[in-house]
């Protein structure tokens, strides 16, 4: 089995750390470049920047928060947020970042995706998919890609986006439950699994995350190569080195440092 990552990831408004529960009712966690060198020392094998309100707000990410994140940190940085084009992504990549996460701007504009990836290789392209699932009584899973931070529906179904975006030379998929966002009540398994079984590229599980267990479920029974969690590190629930250790202990291959 391949080692697994765990991925601390920085929710951004206005220069400033937040978390909230399904997107919504967000309170302050801190400062980027403060707690990115943090979760790094801690163990943490990436850390992940959004700026959550930069596409709604209809402006560019923060780029001097970024370059001041950046610094801080010795493992790979991924940064997401207003990215709408090559020149967004170049000038993200020029700041410090090692990969970026689009979201909205791959939906309006799916091309976008593959005129990065040509220019800087698909390892650098994450796509981020915020889906939130539908009720269907035949009992077939079916979840909606939404976009401005999830504010917006689009009428997208998350595994035919995620197939589409992997043969426009996506690298990863980063696929957000807003079921389970913030509600420390696990990942949510049967979405992850489906979105894995449809890609041959590595999903990265998000949303949900508030125990040991949860993270374990996901790596087997979600068939997930990286799980995100944001809030259970920010406020000192759950320490990065030590649910590695009991991760690895589980026999879930870890990345070192454990």
């Amino acid at each position: 089995m391949l080692t697994k990552r765990i991925i601390a990831c920085l929710d951004c408004h206005a220069g400033r750390v937040v978390k909230g529960v399904n997107f919504v009712n967000i309170r302050d966690a801190g400062d980027p470049a403060e707690l990115a060198c943090l979760h790094s020392a801690n163990g943490a094998d990436e850390i992940v920047l959004l700026d959550i309100t930069a596409t709604h707000e209809e402006r560019k990410t923060l780029v001097e928060t970024v370059r001041r994140t950046a610094r801080e940190l010795f493992v790979p940085f991924t940064v997401g947020g207003g990215i709408k084009s090559l020149e967004d992504a170049g000038e993200i990549f020029d700041a410090g970042a090692d990969k970026i996460t689009i979201n909205s701007a791959a939906v309006a504009r799916p091309e976008v995706i593959t005129d990065i990836a040509n220019r800087f290789g698909s390892q650098a392209v994450v796509l981020a998919i915020d889906a939130k699932r539908l009720p269907r009584s035949c009992g077939k899973l079916a979840a909606e890609v939404y976009v401005s931070g999830g504010r917006k529906q689009t009428g997208r179904d998350a595994m035919a986006w995620a197939k589409e975006a992997e043969r426009r030379g996506a690298g990863e998929i980063m696929l957000t439950s807003m079921d389970r966002d913030g509600t420390r009540s696990g990942f949510d398994l049967g979405l992850t699994a489906t979105i894995a079984g449809a890609v041959s590229i590595p999903v990265i599980a998000s949303g949900g995350a508030g125990s040991v267990e949860h993270f374990a479920e996901v790596f087997t029974e979600g068939k997930a190569d990286a799980a995100l969690a944001a809030s259970i590190f920010h406020f000192g629930i759950e320490s990065i080195g030590d649910l590695k250790q009991r991760l690895q202990a589980a026999g879930i291959p870890m990345r070192w440092p454990i």
